[in-house]
């Protein structure tokens, strides 16, 4: 029998807001432990919760950019349990009454070659609900110790439908809800930090069949690499065990993405162990449609939205786009340049090729490419490389030329600089052409009998004779257009 799995992903994404979902303390990645808390993050006895606005505007953006539905009406609600990590020993969330409904994210699955567009589709979101995070967990050889700074920090939970059926699909899943996520500036998504983590839910069952399977929840999933790879491991235990003739029990799993091997750490909790009921402090929130349109005017084009765009304005082909659309900052700083050159491909290059390597190399923000290469000195690169005022061998130096000068430099003045610049005039180049010709007549000989390999034989000459600053382009165009002359 044939078995097909079943996936479904509850993601958690730190909303990016400068204090807690519901008191002033700030929101801080790093700070000494504990120092990040007051009397509501603690839940000390008569501290009352006072809302995030920016939280709540957050996520509606974030319901607005994926298509969901906007309720007219959500409220809070305590959900009750007993954890090291939860101060309160009840967490505030919403239950029955989030704030979206709905939606998709659209995912592309790989394509036949890392260059080629692969198949999209859109996988259907349950929900998105707002909640505050809880404490972390820093275990010892001999004790683990608590620290409070996360708890209370503005924390979305995004829920899939059970519409996923492979490791790849829960990859692409992530990966593009992630751009969504940083386009927006809803959050930075920083896996590292803890702005993002994902929990799946996987189940095995008889392809065709539509019932679900028995589920099994997989936590601990520290980077996107580890959700692929420890959902691939899942479905071939639950398809061993199943094939065996053995049952699956519902349960959480811990996934190890350094050993890639799992352990149970817990049967499931039901819905009903946790307790819910309306928070008693806090109001339901009433989003009326003046809200969500000032939200939908701040919404940004969509990653997709926007390579498509880049497709048909710019001709650029996916293996710039893929990296373009990826972070909004790059995209537009790209698309700044293009439209004040005559050669948006080559600023596309340019981009993707050489200033990303620069700023990896030297471990520098886009804010740095911006004061250091200003969009309207990529599209004067460009320029003057079409213009043959730079040594096309020169792509490189020039790159780094423009990177290392601090205070910044203007492209002129870095071609000079670093000597980069062609000095070759068109007649030099003409009568080095000629005399390299003159000077080599087996290599003529060879060339008219219909060996093309035979150029090279005068394009030493004539770059000894330009002393390395004539282009090898023009170089090649000048010997051909002779070469055809004599025959």
């Amino acid at each position: 029998m044939n078995y097909e799995a079943v996936i479904g992903l509850e993601v958690h994404v730190q909303v990016k807001t400068r204090s807690k979902m519901f008191s002033r303390v700030p929101v801080a990645f790093g700070a000494p432990e504990n120092t990040l808390t007051d009397p509501v993050v603690l839940g000390l006895p008569g501290a009352l919760p006072v809302m995030n606005l920016a939280a709540l505007d957050a996520v509606i953006k974030a319901g607005l950019m994926l298509g969901c539905e906007i309720a007219p009406v959500c409220k809070w609600d305590r959900k009750n349990y007993f954890y090291p990590d939860s101060p309160k020993n009840y967490q505030i969330s919403q239950y029955d009454q989030p704030l979206c409904r709905g939606g998709s994210v659209e995912i592309e699955l790989p394509g036949p070659s890392r260059n080629v567009m692969g198949e999209h589709r859109r996988v259907p979101l349950t929900r998105i609900h707002l909640e505050e995070d809880v404490g972390k967990l820093n275990h010892g050889a001999n004790e683990s110790l608590v620290d409070f700074n996360r708890a209370g920090t503005p924390l979305m939970e995004i829920v899939s439908e059970p519409a996923l059926r492979s490791a790849e699909e829960a990859f692409a899943f992530l990966t593009a809800l992630r751009a969504v996520m940083v386009c927006g500036g809803i959050s930075d998504c920083d896996m590292e930090k803890g702005q993002l983590r994902c929990d799946a839910n996987i189940s095995v069952r008889p392809e065709g069949s539509p019932r679900l399977g028995t589920k099994v929840e997989l936590k601990n999933l520290n980077s996107i690499s580890f959700v692929r790879d420890g959902i691939a491991h899942e479905i071939r235990r639950q398809l061993a065990v199943v094939q065996s003739g053995g049952v699956i029990v519902q349960e959480t799993r811990d996934y190890d993405g350094q050993t890639g091997a799992s352990q149970s750490l817990r049967t499931k909790e039901q819905e009903h162990d946790y307790r819910y009921f309306p928070d008693p402090d806090l109001m339901p929130v009433a989003v009326d449609a003046a809200w969500k349109e000032r939200i939908r005017s701040q919404c940004p084009e969509l990653p997709f939205e926007r390579q498509r765009r880049f497709f048909s304005e710019y001709g650029l082909p996916y293996t710039i786009t893929s990296v373009l659309v990826v972070d909004r900052e790059l995209s537009e700083y790209f698309e700044e340049a293009a439209r004040l050159s005559a050669d948006p491909l080559a600023v596309g290059n340019w981009v993707v090729n050489q200033f990303l390597r620069e700023l990896g190399e030297g471990k520098l923000s886009f804010a740095e490419l911006r004061r250091r290469v200003p969009p309207a000195a990529a599209a004067e690169l460009v320029a003057e490389i079409a213009k043959g005022t730079v040594l096309t061998t020169a792509v490189a130096g020039l790159s780094a030329a423009l990177f290392q000068a601090d205070p910044p430099v203007g492209v002129r003045q870095a071609i000079e600089k670093a000597g980069l610049a062609q000095r070759s005039s068109g007649e030099d180049l003409e009568r080095w052409c000629r005399e390299a010709i003159a000077g080599n007549p087996k290599a003529l000989a060879d060339f008219k009998a219909g060996r093309d390999s035979a150029i090279n034989g005068f394009k030493g000459p004539v770059m000894r004779a330009a002393k390395g600053k004539a282009d090898p382009k023009a170089v090649d165009e000048m010997l051909r257009r002779l070469l055809k002359e004599a025959g």
